[in-house]
Order: C-alpha cells, then structure tokens, then sequence
C-alpha cells in the first residue's frame, strides 16, 4: 500500500530540456524541482518525473505499451486540467473520448504529447473504485 509520505518516480527521456521546462512547467503548470545541464526533476502532480536530456526517445509515438499520467478522483480536477490544456494549445495525441460506456469502468481520458513524443494520459473514472 502506499505510504501517501513517498513520492512515485519516472524517468522519461527528453530531446531539448528548453521545450521539456516550457512544455512542463509553462503550460502544463508542473513545479521545476531542480535543474541541470542533463535533466530536469518535475513535481508532476506531487510525483517525481525526471526528464533525462536524450537522443533515445520515441521518433513514432503510440499509446500502447508506454505512457504515463494522473487519474483523477475529482471530476472537476480533470475538467480543469483539460480546459488548461485547451486554453493553452498543449497538443494532444488524443482528445477526450469516452471509454467503456456502461460498464463499471467507464472513464473519461485525454492523450497529451509533449515534445519529446512522451504520451501522457489523464483519466476520470465515474466509480472511484476502479481507480486502481
């Protein structure tokens, strides 16, 4: 179970970490932790995204198998954040759709894709029980 104390890390790849800070911090309002010439370290959401300056990261990016986000327990969190991303023009891969209509784990989602083809995909669960 998680200790709410600890912070979940990820570690994604980035191409430039000018257009990484402008993507993550600038638009999508993440705090910079710290900075140095090889990464940046994110408070994504009160998690730890580390961008690692690289040449490794996806040229043709797909959903599945990789992708990373925030499944929000508030509807009104996730409303906000995708009227955040609409106002200020974040790409997305995916607009909102909905999945799995009338089943217990119908869910709101978007795919936004930042500048590195990192997919990051935020989600809205109608039942909080399938959160997890």
């Amino acid at each position: 179970m998680r200790d709410m104390h600890n912070v979940f890390h990820l570690a994604v790849p980035a191409r430039d970490l000018d257009e990484t800070y402008d993507f993550y911090v600038t638009k999508l309002g993440c705090k910079l932790a710290r900075r140095y010439a090889d990464r940046i370290t994110l408070d994504f959401f009160g998690d730890q995204v580390v961008c690692h300056l690289s040449n490794d990261y996806a040229t043709e990016p797909k959903m599945y198998p990789r992708h990373f986000g925030i499944t929000f327990k508030d509807k009104q969190s996730f409303d906000n954040l995708y009227k955040l991303a609409k106002q200020r023009e974040i790409p997305f891969f995916e607009d909102i759709g909905h999945r799995f209509e009338g089943l217990i784990e119908e869910h709101l989602t978007f795919f936004l894709i930042d500048p590195s083809n990192n997919l990051l995909e935020f989600k809205y669960y109608f039942d909080d029980r399938m959160m997890y």
